[in-house]
């Protein structure tokens, strides 16, 4: 609420005409009128306003992680269906903190300590942060001077969420020091270490990195020699890219991988196939896209798209073998047995129709749908 009436403020002052949009979880009686009370808000503001309803929670798993992810999904919808490139979200200094903590307790590196970001650009849309350097109760009395109110969410009184336990911890852990503005001043320098990482490991990676056909080459003893944080970077996008996975593999995971490239053999980490040897090769697993389907110019695991002349009954699905086995010239192709089994092919039922990766292109061809020099500038995007 803080965060609407001062935008107003800004776009009365001549800033940006604003829209603003309430995601309702469906979770409390009370939401549904919340929401209504922000409408109201924005109508006495002159300010546009949507809401949104989720109805995805099936009772189980992370509730707060759903809600979250969920939340961002809505508003980047919604936002691209407005032609809205930028958003604005309410953090505050205190989420900071909390945010922090978290992450020390499962022990995050450096990114994870650097927590919320002022600015990132995620799903086209650039995402703001603009009171993360306030307090809460600061933002509570601006309210109260303008005669406004807000709503407190229960939840933020549940002890079985993590984020609730750190609120509670934090009050007792300033006699060390430990305040929520030393918490997120540490969050703001780690950030600055964290971006100063990623352009180190962007210029590396130019050197060292080739993309072809939606594979990711890396020249293994370039790599092995760089710094370990680097070398982690690196592999760690690279595998992130070439899935397009929401969230990079877990660190662990990431550290039996380079044990892998250390002792040059093969390794295979959710759904990505890395291939030994002088040049090291990420590429998709056949198992991780086995089961995906799609219709001729839609996108296909969420990396391709397939044109050509089209016809109903034609379907995108991975090659496999016994697409393979119907590609005599796939060696011609250049790319590896295993990348070409995990590749975009035309069927019509069990009939193999083309395959644009294996030499058999039939009139068909096919789209990554991003270009090569974005898996380097998506390093210090994201």
């Amino acid at each position: 609420m803080a965060l609407l009436f001062l935008m107003a403020d800004w776009a009365t002052a001549g800033g940006p005409e604003i829209s603003a949009i309430t995601i309702n979880h469906g979770l409390r009686d009370e939401a549904a009128r919340e929401a209504d009370a922000v409408a109201e808000a924005c109508a006495r503001l002159n300010v546009a306003h949507d809401i949104r309803l989720w109805q995805g929670w099936d009772g189980g798993g992370n509730l707060q992680d759903q809600a979250r992810r969920a939340r961002q999904n809505l508003i980047g919808e919604w936002a691209r269906d407005h032609g809205i490139g930028t958003v604005a979200l309410g953090h505050t200094a205190d989420d900071q903190a909390e945010t922090v903590l978290m992450r020390l307790a499962r022990a995050a590196g450096v990114d994870g300590l650097a927590a919320m970001r002022l600015s990132r650009v995620a799903g086209g849309i650039r995402w703001l942060r603009p009171l993360l350097d306030q307090r809460r109760e600061a933002l509570r009395a601006m309210l109260r001077r303008r005669g406004e109110s807000w709503f407190d969410d229960p939840s933020n009184d549940n002890e079985d969420f993590e984020r609730v336990r750190a609120r509670m911890v934090l009050s007792q852990l300033e006699p060390l020091g430990l305040t929520v503005e030393a918490l997120a001043a540490t969050a703001s320098r780690l950030a600055s270490a964290s971006d100063a990482l990623a352009r180190l490991t962007e210029e590396k990676a130019r050197a060292m990195t080739i993309v072809s056909n939606g594979d990711v080459l890396i020249d293994r003893d370039r790599l092995l020699a760089l710094p370990e944080e680097v070398q982690f970077r690196l592999l760690a996008h690279t595998l992130r890219w070439v899935s397009v996975a929401e969230y990079r593999p877990r660190q662990d995971a990431i550290g039996g991988l380079l044990q892998a490239i250390r002792d040059n053999r093969p390794h295979v980490l959710s759904g990505r196939h890395v291939l030994s040897g002088k040049t090291l090769r990420v590429t998709r697993e056949f198992n991780a896209v086995a089961a995906l389907t799609a219709r001729p110019g839609e996108v296909w695991d969420r990396r391709w798209r397939i044109f050509g002349p089209l016809d109903q009954g034609y379907e995108v699905r991975a090659l496999g073998e016994t697409g393979l086995s119907n590609c005599p010239d796939w060696r011609d192709s250049g790319l590896p047995r295993v990348s070409l089994l995990a590749s975009p092919a035309i069927w019509q039922g069990d009939r193999l129709l083309a395959a644009p990766l294996a030499g058999m292109a039939n009139g068909w061809c096919a789209e990554h749908t991003r270009d090569n020099d974005d898996f380097f500038t998506a390093l210090i995007t994201h």
